[in-house]
């Protein structure tokens, strides 16, 4: 396996090509947050032509809702969410121009076939270690549906966020290359 790779949002095309399942990533940059009735809202948003809150045009989702910040944080714990959970909407928002998503767990073929016909990528990270990850997020302001809870979509500002990229735009996996 190479080197870590060091990501930054917003990323292009030429940026995810470079990019193999098993590949490990740092993100630095601007991610947002978003899980399954935010994604709701953003397809219904696409939909009926209504503005997004945030560029979808290469930026990274985070599938998570993070707890309440402790006193003295910016976030709570922050771990992801089942990815699966979101593949109904994930083809809609990567022919809009996202370019990852990030979360856990295995993606259906219709996810895998439109990160391809994309070009993007599904990005996996630890599951169970949210105040672990928390660490790495050193802004977070919730920018859209804030009647969602923690289910609200949030601007983080993250510093060497750890995953692994689990699904390439080539179509390889780390789940079925057996890569990890």
């Amino acid at each position: 396996m190479e080197s870590t790779k060091k990501l930054q949002p917003l990323l292009t095309e030429a940026d995810v090509r470079l990019l193999k399942a098993g590949d490990e990533v740092l993100i630095s940059g601007v991610i947002y947050t978003a899980r399954d009735m935010a994604h709701k809202r953003l397809c219904e948003a696409i939909e009926a032509g209504r503005e997004l809150p945030f560029q979808l045009d290469g930026a990274i989702i985070y599938f998570v809702g993070p707890s309440p910040a402790p006193a003295g944080m910016v976030i709570g714990a922050a771990g992801p969410t089942t990815s699966s959970r979101m593949d109904a909407f994930s083809p809609k928002l990567l022919a809009n121009g996202l370019k990852a998503m990030l979360g856990k767990g295995y993606r259906s073929e219709q996810v895998r076939y439109a990160l391809k016909k994309y070009t993007a990528v599904h990005l996996s990270t630890i599951g169970g270690a949210g105040a672990l990850l928390s660490k790495h997020i050193v802004a977070a302001e919730v920018i859209a549906y804030e009647d969602l809870g923690t289910e609200a979509v949030r601007k983080l500002q993250v510093v060497d966020f750890p995953a692994v990229v689990a699904y390439d735009c080539y179509g390889n996996s780390v789940y079925k290359e057996g890569v990890i």
